[in-house]
């Protein structure tokens, strides 16, 4: 039985939205290097509005391990480093895993960064806001970036394509097994009705 292949997409259509992956992404790193490299030289800043989060989470990393830091600056610049390496990555061949990399990497970002619901004053509350969902549709884009195929087919549509056809070539050949049998049947029926005959 013969393994069906599948076929890739138009030439032109790839090669079309080569330059416009390329352009994305490089708008996508370009503020995660910038901004992963200032929170490496510069943590003090967003460590103190990191505080809140990281007194939160220092007892479950704690839990995991008690030799990791739990120090707010240590802490910015891990998330700073994962920022400038994933945002370098996003460009090269990981692209895949770099894009889900900053998606992780958002989630304390954001919530450190933008917690509009503890702001009273109704102006900054509504910037806070405006900047967290900004942070959530940047996440967004980086998910899609992630789950990117450059326009070919994905590993879960190969198998599910290669599982339907290899099921219909089992479901043809038992058909034309069963239609085999018939005929040798019919054959040695015949041979028998002709056999007496023919002696």
């Amino acid at each position: 039985m013969s393994v069906p292949r599948v076929r890739p997409g138009p030439k032109g259509y790839e090669l079309d939205m080569t330059p416009v992956r390329t352009a994305a992404r490089a708008m996508l790193a370009a503020i995660f290097v910038t901004g992963g490299a200032k929170a490496l030289t510069d943590p003090g800043r967003l460590a103190a509005r990191a505080k809140p989060l990281t007194d939160r989470i220092a007892p479950h990393i704690e839990r995991v391990s008690p030799s990791l830091p739990t120090d707010p600056e240590t802490l910015v610049r891990v998330n700073g480093a994962v920022q400038l390496v994933a945002g370098l990555l996003l460009l090269t061949r990981l692209r895949r895993p770099a894009a889900a990399a900053l998606a992780a990497s958002m989630v304390p970002t954001t919530l450190a960064g933008h917690p509009f619901w503890q702001y009273k004053d109704p102006q900054e509350r509504s910037a806070q806001r405006a900047n967290f969902l900004k942070n959530v549709g940047l996440t967004g884009g980086l998910l899609l970036a992630a789950l990117d195929t450059n326009g070919k087919p994905g590993v879960r549509w190969q198998a599910g394509h290669l599982a339907h056809h290899s099921a219909d070539a089992v479901r043809r050949n038992a058909a034309h097994t069963r239609s085999m049998v018939r005929v040798a049947r019919q054959a040695g029926k015949m041979g028998r009705r002709i056999g007496p005959k023919g002696s």
